[in-house]
Formats: C-alpha cells, sequence, structure tokens
C-alpha cells in the first residue's frame, strides 16, 4: 500500500511578464476548496488523500488544472462544486469525473 491513496497536485504557478498561468484562473481558490474538503470528509491522513501546491506543469492552456495520482489523472475546473464533484467522486469513491478530464492534447499553448 501506497503511504497515500490520493495525491493530488494543483498548478499555482504565476508568470509575470502576464503569459497564461493557472493561478490568474482560480487556482488557489480551488487548492484551498479542495484541501478544505479532504480534511472535511476526514481523508487527509496516511492512506488517504495528500493535497500538495505545484508548479508549472505546462498544461497552461487548459488551466487551471490538477492531477490526481496514482492514476495520473488531470482535471480542468470552474469553481467550487466542480472542486466537491473531484473530492467526493474521484478522492473519495475512486470514480474518476469525466466532465472535468482535461484533453490529453491541451498543453501550455493549445
Amino acid at each position: 500500500m501506497s503511504y497515500y491513496k490520493h495525491h493530488i497536485f494543483f498548478c499555482l504557478n504565476q508568470r509575470d511578464n502576464g503569459e497564461n498561468a493557472c493561478l490568474q484562473h482560480g487556482a488557489q481558490e480551488g487548492f484551498d476548496r479542495c484541501k478544505a474538503r479532504v480534511k472535511a470528509e476526514g481523508l487527509a491522513a496516511p492512506g488517504g488523500v495528500r493535497v500538495n501546491r505545484a508548479g508549472c506543469m505546462e498544461r497552461c492552456a487548459g488551466g487551471p488544472v490538477a492531477v490526481v495520482y496514482p492514476e495520473a489523472v488531470w482535471y480542468t475546473f470552474v469553481d467550487a462544486d466542480d472542486i466537491d464533484e473531484i473530492v467526493e467522486s474521484h478522492l473519495k469513491h475512486g470514480r474518476v469525473v469525466e466532465r472535468l478530464l482535461l484533453p490529453p492534447e491541451i498543453g501550455r499553448w493549445a
């Protein structure tokens, strides 16, 4: 067994030159919401879920983005409801949220 069942990383990158980056699209709010929900659900412990910050993951065109391991499932999200659905469905019950999947061809610029 792995130390954590799921590990979710949120890109919190910001670029000073004005280029597109996840932080300007609500990534911090998504991270904060996820961390609070994971804790409230009692998932934040060994054998449960770890919520982490990440730098640029080169998927900026789909931002904000988060990735769940060990499955390597990439998500994009818009609001707190999306984060709640990721926590409830994927992190709690192991079911991928298909509607929030980041298309594999989306990279830094498109």
